[in-house]
């Protein structure tokens, strides 16, 4: 099972790489992104880009960003089960409800929240100071080596939306994060510390 995750934790680092190599090719084109007009204000196709290009790189992303998403579902579902072997217990399926429950045990928590600052990101999504994290997209207290992991995943994830897991009042809480520039410092606007 570890090597299994091992290999899906590879194919996700590859797709965010592919995935940022064709952000590179939408910002070589002027940084059109993914929401740019391609038609100048009189309907005729613009002439400052490579249209073709352009609309290849967005196809790709989306392609691949569905991939990953795929794929993030895949990781977490095997990490669930590789961490009930662990504590041997058998992996069955559970309704949702109690597979929430069970996996409390399982998720451990690498990080907390201390500070959150007022109108950020972090704050639009819901966390609140004190909460634990057990998962911030691709990190989990068992790939976790410090704070430069999550500053990874926070600047390949402007204005896309992260899954975080935090433990609050003892219970597992799934908050949609989406770093991005705002009036205040930083992507977040929230202090992490390891625990």
């Amino acid at each position: 099972m570890a090597e299994y995750l091992k290999g899906l934790i590879k194919q996700k680092d590859d797709i965010e790489i592919e995935i940022q190599a064709w952000f590179d090719i939408l910002k070589s084109q002027g940084d059109v992104g993914m929401d740019a007009a391609l038609v100048d204000a009189e309907g005729f196709p613009r002439n400052d880009i490579d249209i073709v290009q352009v609309r290849t790189a967005r196809n790709k992303i989306i392609c691949l960003q569905n991939d990953h998403k795929s794929l993030m579902k895949q990781i977490e579902n095997g990490l669930v089960e590789f961490h009930s072997q662990n504590a041997g217990k058998k992996a069955a399926p559970t309704p949702i409800a109690s597979q929430q429950t069970s996996t409390d045990a399982q998720m451990q928590p690498f990080a907390a929240i201390d500070l959150i600052s007022r109108e950020s990101p972090a704050e639009k999504a819901g966390l609140k100071i004190g909460d634990v994290l057990v998962q911030f997209g691709s990190v989990s207290k068992r790939n976790f080596t410090g704070m430069a992991t999550i500053a990874n995943v926070v600047q390949h994830s402007k204005d896309k939306t992260v899954n975080v897991t935090v433990i609050r009042d003892e219970q597992r809480v799934s908050i949609s994060l989406v770093p991005r520039q705002w009036e205040g410092r930083g992507l977040l606007g929230c202090n992490i510390v390891p625990l």
